[in-house]
């Protein structure tokens, strides 16, 4: 069927349009994910990561992959392959805006178009037209083909630069917490080596630990979902694990007031807040001292009788000093948690334990002191 000469000139126009907003859609996304220095929601990465994301749990459903162990080997290969298919959509969005341009300006049909478009961003140079102003077309995409290319390329060595770093504080946590890391551990080891009263380097520390992570982790989100070298680490579980020694160093622990501790337990849960606003976690931004946690009391006076046999001075009055731990750790309780589950922590307590995706095959028999 053939189009009247004024609705064929219609339709042209108003696909040339529709492919100029694709064209622009792609490169703003690889702008958005890789340039911005700032967290900025795109929805072709986040689309990418979700299907893969997707894929990744139809395998393990598939593979009947019920362990952690497996799980984590598995997932380990996740953030690295949806960051490189970043690049491959971002072209193919391109090479489709292109195409319709062609076709638009005069291309014969779709097939030859495409053609076209798949020569000029890949340059191949297999094809090419005849008219001026196609190629200068031609050039402009081959162009954009090879930065948003360019732009992984670049940013690689970023990425891993921040992983290490990330991770680096990571592994040091395990002399210090133990491996899970747990507030317990924590205090016993500082109590043995008679330094329970400078503890505040370990704060002044990650204090600026979570600043980098607030940073990194917002303006380059795939370093959420970027797995630990060891499976029995993640950067969420240190995370916790520092928030809750220092939680509980402030409350609970008779000395002198420490507020280093106070200036970590703030900057962690901005830190994991911001993270969690970009995958619109919800929690509550300004919780009560008396609102629940999933840490329950007894938990909480386990730990308590635990250090206190090992000759750990605490403060008198255990109520106060619940209300107290309960009082910081509400800050950052929920989003703790959803951070755990969204990145499959492995077990670690008071933390992923309390995730849907724990399993009996990394239970807390399998602690380390």
């Amino acid at each position: 069927m053939t189009l009247h000469p004024i609705w064929d000139l219609i339709l042209r126009l108003l696909i040339l349009i529709v492919a100029g907003y694709i064209i622009v859609r792609g490169i703003s996304s690889a702008v958005r994910t890789f340039v911005l220095p700032r967290s900025a929601y795109d929805p072709i990465s986040s689309t990418t990561f979700r299907a893969t994301s997707a894929l990744f749990r139809l395998i393990m459903r598939l593979r009947r992959i019920d362990s952690y162990e497996g799980r984590d080997k598995l997932m380990a290969l996740f953030a690295p392959i949806a960051l490189l298919l970043l690049p491959t959509v971002w072209i193919t969005t391109v090479l489709i805006g292109f195409a319709l341009i062609y076709w638009s300006l005069g291309s014969a049909d779709l097939v030859t178009a495409f053609s076209l478009s798949g020569s000029s961003i890949t340059t191949l140079g297999f094809a090419t037209s005849e008219f001026p102003a196609i190629r200068a077309l031609e050039f402009l995409e081959a162009v954009i083909g090879l930065v948003l290319t360019a732009l992984l390329i670049s940013y690689l060595p970023t990425i891993y630069s921040a992983f290490s770093r990330r991770e680096t504080a990571v592994a040091m946590l395990e002399v210090r917490a133990g491996t899970p890391p747990f507030v317990a551990t924590m205090v016993e080891r500082f109590h043995r080596l008679g330094r329970l009263d400078r503890m505040g380097e370990i704060w002044s520390t990650w204090e600026q630990w979570f600043a980098e992570i607030d940073e990194t982790h917002t303006s380059l989100v795939a370093l959420v979902f970027f797995r630990s070298p060891r499976g029995d680490r993640s950067w969420i579980t240190a995370a916790g694990a520092v928030l809750d020694s220092a939680s509980f160093t402030v409350s609970v622990l008779n000395i002198p007031r420490d507020v280093e501790a106070q200036i970590c337990i703030r900057a962690g849960f901005l830190a994991l807040r911001h993270i969690a606003d970009y995958f619109s976690i919800p929690y509550n931004p300004d919780p009560q001292p008396d609102d629940p946690i999933s840490v329950s009391r007894s938990e909480f006076d386990e730990v308590c009788a635990e250090l206190e046999a090992l000759g750990v001075e605490l403060k008198p009055d255990r109520d106060q000093a619940w209300r107290d731990f309960a009082g910081w750790r509400v800050n950052y309780d929920t989003v703790l948690l959803a951070l755990a589950r969204l990145t499959m922590a492995p077990y670690a307590p008071w933390s992923s334990d309390r995730s849907i995706l724990a399993t009996s095959a990394a239970s807390p028999k399998r602690l380390k002191k």
